[in-house]
């Protein structure tokens, strides 16, 4: 799929770091993110419960990911993962900590609704290379390093060419592709395909690795 929905991307005729490309995404952000978190509080709220009732408090997850520029920030999500300890009071393994609820919560990509936050304060994109770990910034090269030329996103590139079924290398070039190439088209593009590619959860697994 990637390489053939690539060749159908055109040049952006509006540049990505133009000002109008800016204002344009900043608008369809705000506007999709507030309409996101009204129209689904009903889910949010059914999913808050469950993992209330399942694991406890807290809710919510936050995290400090590196952002826009390398600025950090703190990435909103539902707490999938119990605080189970072993004998020696260090948390367990987190296969061992992944509810059931949890793993469902994953595997459809609830955990991360309570992002539309970090979309509504300007934080983050609908569109974007995902919010990787603070401790990952070393060891980026100097074309790994663009995926942070623009803001991480909810969903982006790498997530409708095959989300974390991708090697690290790979998922990578996608994201700095996506900086390099990046334009209003694109974005809506990415987001009409990115709902059947979670609905058949492509390439999703149920316990991620390198993010929590």
């Amino acid at each position: 799929m990637g390489s053939r929905f690539r060749r159908q991307i055109p040049s952006p005729v509006v540049p990505n770091s133009s000002f109008s490309y800016r204002l344009l995404k900043r608008g369809l952000d705000f506007t999709a993110a507030s309409l996101g978190l009204a129209l689904g509080l009903p889910v949010i709220a059914a999913v808050a419960t469950a993992v209330r009732v399942s694991m406890g408090s807290p809710v919510f997850y936050r995290q400090v990911r590196p952002g826009l520029n390398e600025k950090l920030f703190k990435l909103w999500k539902f707490r999938t993962m119990s605080n189970e300890r072993g004998p020696d009071g260090a948390l367990l393994p987190d296969a061992l900590r992944l509810a059931p609820v949890g793993r469902f919560i994953r595997e459809n990509s609830l955990d991360e609704l309570p992002q539309l936050i970090n979309v509504l304060t300007g934080d983050m994109s609908l569109v974007g290379p995902r919010p990787l770990l603070v401790r990952y910034l070393p060891r980026y090269s100097e074309q790994q390093k663009k995926r942070h030329d623009v803001k991480p996103g909810i969903t982006g590139w790498a997530q409708v060419n095959g989300r974390n079924a991708l090697d690290w290398d790979s998922r990578l070039q996608h994201d700095s592709w996506y900086a390099e190439n990046c334009s209003l088209w694109l974005d809506l593009r990415i987001l009409a395909v990115t709902p059947p590619t979670f609905v058949t959860h492509g390439g999703a697994r149920g316990c991620r690795r390198r993010t929590r």
